[in-house]
């Protein structure tokens, strides 16, 4: 059972959210198109539902909102961010994280100051400096970083991601295509793995090649178990995807 609420937890740092839904320009320098998916899995009998939304408001502020809803509990995060178009780089401007139900409940806000270089946890006061020269990320922002550079067809991979207390590096690589079955039909993907020196558990990722590289399937290997979920519902830009 713990390596099941690990996956669930772990879930929520690799992120069903992947799929920010940018252009397929060659130059990867499109602004992030909004989106709202779903994904379904069974964990122990439990139904998971995955939701996934990025919206765009005012002065080019966007919203990126995660949540993850079980039996077992709840994990919602929300990162807002501004795109900089001519460095290709998603600033995030405040996270806050809450988890209720599944161990502690925990929750936490930061705040990033680019003109002092700070991020601050305003939970705890506790501020830590970023290197001017850092393109420092939250647990969501990464993720948009990750799909313009695969879209870029970059193959350093590599993501400081900062919790407030201290910043650590998410290392990725991409180990090849397949073609999937997936509740929406069968499509072609590009499979992503991150790569982790620390720990047993293998995360895997695949994105579809022909729908702007959507998250289409999410799974995490540990002790000889394997846990995956699938994506469910998609729409981008307000049209739906009905099937690949």
């Amino acid at each position: 059972m713990m390596s099941g609420l690990r996956w669930l937890l772990g879930v929520a740092v690799f992120s069903l959210s992947l799929l920010v839904s940018l252009n397929t320009h060659a130059e990867g320098n499109e602004q992030p198109s909004v989106f709202e998916n779903e994904y379904t899995a069974r964990l122990y009998g439990f139904s998971i539902l995955a939701t996934s939304r990025l919206s765009v408001g005012n002065e080019g502020i966007y919203e990126f909102y995660f949540n993850i809803h079980a039996m077992l509990g709840d994990i919602t995060e929300i990162s807002h961010f501004k795109w900089n178009a001519q460095q290709h780089y998603a600033m995030p401007l405040d996270y806050s994280y809450n988890r209720s139900g599944i161990g502690n409940n925990r929750d936490y806000v930061l705040d990033f100051d680019w003109n002092k270089n700070l991020v601050t946890n305003l939970n705890s006061k506790k501020s830590l400096a970023i290197a001017a020269a850092q393109r420092v990320q939250d647990n969501l922002t990464y993720q948009v970083q990750l799909r313009q550079d695969v879209i870029a067809a970059k193959t350093n991979l590599v993501y400081a991601i900062t919790n407030g207390k201290e910043t650590k590096d998410y290392h990725f690589e991409i180990v090849g295509e397949e073609i999937l079955d997936t509740p929406l039909g069968k499509v072609n993907t590009v499979k992503i793995k991150r790569t982790q020196t620390n720990d047993n558990r293998d995360t895997y990722a695949w994105l579809a090649k022909d729908f702007q590289y959507l998250l289409v399937r999410l799974q995490q290997e540990e002790n000889g178990s394997a846990y995956t979920i699938y994506i469910s519902k998609a729409s981008i830009n307000g049209k739906a995807i009905d099937h690949f």
